[in-house]
């Protein structure tokens, strides 16, 4: 299959070289100047929890490729961005791997393909140029956007698994989606804000806020129609937190890197739909309002 991924840092990387391990597959990285550079020079090595040296094309010009399918990796902030130049290619489908929520819609939005949505708990961090560390085997979850059946998803999930990737196909891909967005309110910007790895989200000092996160989030969740119980969305947050209790959470590596982070699309976004629906969410009010105060002491948004 061709397989276009669009944003290739560390899990878009990690992703791409796992299926590039396949023969069958024709893999294209769409990455940045210098991880661009590397790989087209001297291949992408996977080191860490998973090794190989594999040979995908690599460019920084995702304008007019075509493709069976593409996988999209970009922070959420850059995928309307994204949007707008997958739409001058050609793919079948496309695939969000993408932190926070709304990414799916926005890619929506511009593209005529269909449109999955999905989830990834692998651990990757770009170590160099070329070289990406799998820093844990986890699960990408693929459906339908909005739930249901979907032969596309079916499809991409037997060429995932076959590749070797920990893959389910899921139906009830609203629901997964706002689990995920609860596991991440309750762990990302308190890891980012106290700089600990996520393990600390467990201890008592923080233990209470990033639970109070978590609830809010599935409390909004309900007030949309997802079903997503306290009990659930709270055990995912705690059982994520303790399979990856020593991993620095991608919002904590933006911090370290002096990166914009996808605030706007965690508990942001939980803000912004309670609003919608007059609902009160302090504890997520507070910790996007922190995220967004750094941000702005580094100049990194307005």
């Amino acid at each position: 299959m061709d397989i276009v991924v669009f944003g290739a840092g560390s899990l878009g990387s990690l992703v791409g070289g796992i299926l590039a391990r396949d023969s069958s597959n024709e893999v294209t990285l769409v990455a940045r100047d210098a991880h661009a550079d590397a790989v087209a020079e001297s291949g992408l090595e996977l080191v860490g929890k998973l090794e190989a040296t594999v040979d995908p094309a690599a460019t920084t010009d995702g304008r007019g490729l075509e493709a069976d399918l593409a996988i999209v990796t970009v922070k959420s902030f850059d995928t309307a961005a994204a949007a707008e130049v997958l739409e001058t290619g050609s793919y079948g489908s496309v695939l969000s791997l993408q932190n926070g929520m709304g990414n799916e819609e926005a890619l929506a939005a511009r593209l005529e393909c269909p449109i999955l949505a999905g989830t990834a708990s692998y651990g990757a961090i770009l170590r160099d140029p070329g070289v990406v560390e799998c820093t844990g085997i986890g699960e990408i979850v693929l459906g339908a956007r909005t739930g249901g059946p979907s032969a596309h998803a079916d499809r991409i999930g037997d060429l995932f698994a076959s590749a070797g990737l920990e893959t389910t196909v899921a139906a009830d891909m609203p629901r997964r989606l706002w689990e995920k967005l609860a596991v991440n309110a309750g762990i990302n910007a308190v890891t980012a804000l106290t700089r600990t790895e996520n393990g600390a989200v467990l201890e008592a000092d923080t233990n209470d806020l990033a639970r109070t996160a978590t609830r809010e989030t599935a409390r909004v969740a309900r007030a949309v129609d997802v079903r997503l119980s306290n009990r659930t969305a709270l055990d995912a947050m705690e059982d994520v937190a303790a399979a990856t209790a020593g991993n620095t959470s991608s919002m904590h590596q933006d911090v370290l890197a002096a990166r914009r982070t996808e605030i706007d699309a965690i508990n942001g976004y939980v803000v912004d739909r309670a609003a919608e629906r007059e609902l009160e969410v302090p504890t997520n009010r507070l910790l996007a309002s922190l995220v967004r105060t750094w941000e702005r002491g580094r100049g990194l948004r307005e």
